[in-house]
């Protein structure tokens, strides 16, 4: 479900709202626009001291990934390399050049075009996998941005505290003021310990789950590669790549009657950014 990871944090969100609402707080303490300002424009700042400006930069487009992810279709990634497994035994693999200009996805394009230009096997796999790790230690570095992020906030809102703390320290010739000034004070640690653990890091952790499953992917993309090139028995192919599938994905490509498509499956496995 692409939608899960904003409605995760939507939900946690409100859940902290509402609850503190029957506890007796009201909503609008809740609003500070100092502890605001001091704690994300600090967050930023360390965030960007820690990972550069060039993955720090990244972060609008990594939050849209973590909250609208690509689509994996691993069924549809079955059915069209057990197609070219079939056009490749009927007519040979450089039939399947044909093939290449309508493949969507760009990881499966390139193996592709690497069994029909003839590369080594094991120079097809080398390519293969450093592109997969160099994909993934991308994704991991982008990832760790948010992972920093949750790490600096909770600090910075106790900080923030501290910084209001000494204000009220300052003022306790007014007790009747102390009781609203030190709550205010507080704010800034919520601010800090919320964003860290409902956006920061939950956002973080998402984009290594995605980032695990389209290795994942591309781990099946190239195992079809390979018994293509092999010339594997399409059932062989289809069988090998199954193993992949969770039981209903795998209902999915018998659902055509087991005939597999020869052209791109649209919405295949999708490029990382």
């Amino acid at each position: 479900m692409k939608a899960a990871t904003a409605i995760g944090v939507l939900l946690a969100i409100v859940s902290l709202v509402v609850g503190g609402i029957m506890k007796g707080t009201q909503p609008m303490s809740l609003i500070n626009p100092a502890a605001f300002v001091i704690i994300i424009p600090t967050v930023a700042g360390c965030t960007l001291a820690a990972v550069g400006m060039a993955r720090f930069k990244l972060i609008p487009a990594m939050y849209k990934r973590a909250f609208s992810p690509p689509e994996l279709n691993l069924a549809g990634s079955v059915t069209q390399l057990t197609g070219f497994a079939e056009r490749a035994r009927k007519d040979g693999l450089l039939a399947l050049e044909e093939e290449i200009e309508g493949i969507e996805d760009e990881f499966t394009k390139t193996g592709m075009q690497l069994v029909v230009d003839g590369t080594d096997p094991d120079l097809l796999i080398e390519i293969m996998e450093a592109d997969t790790r160099a994909m993934h230690a991308r994704h991991k570095a982008n990832a760790e941005t948010f992972m920093k992020a949750g790490q600096f906030a909770p600090t910075i809102g106790v900080m923030g505290t501290v910084v209001g703390l000494v204000s009220v320290l300052g003022n306790l010739s007014a007790p009747e003021t102390l009781g609203p000034s030190i709550a205010t004070a507080f704010i800034a640690t919520l601010y800090g310990i919320a964003s860290a653990n409902l956006i920061f890091l939950p956002v973080g952790t998402r984009l290594k789950v995605l980032s695990t499953e389209e290795v994942e992917s591309r781990q099946l993309i190239l195992e079809g590669i390979i018994a293509i090139q092999a010339g594997d028995n399409p059932r062989i192919v289809q069988q090998k790549l199954l193993s992949f599938l969770a039981p209903a994905e795998r209902a999915e490509v018998g659902e055509g009657g087991g005939k597999p498509n020869l052209t791109a499956v649209e919405g295949g496995a999708a490029q990382a950014a």
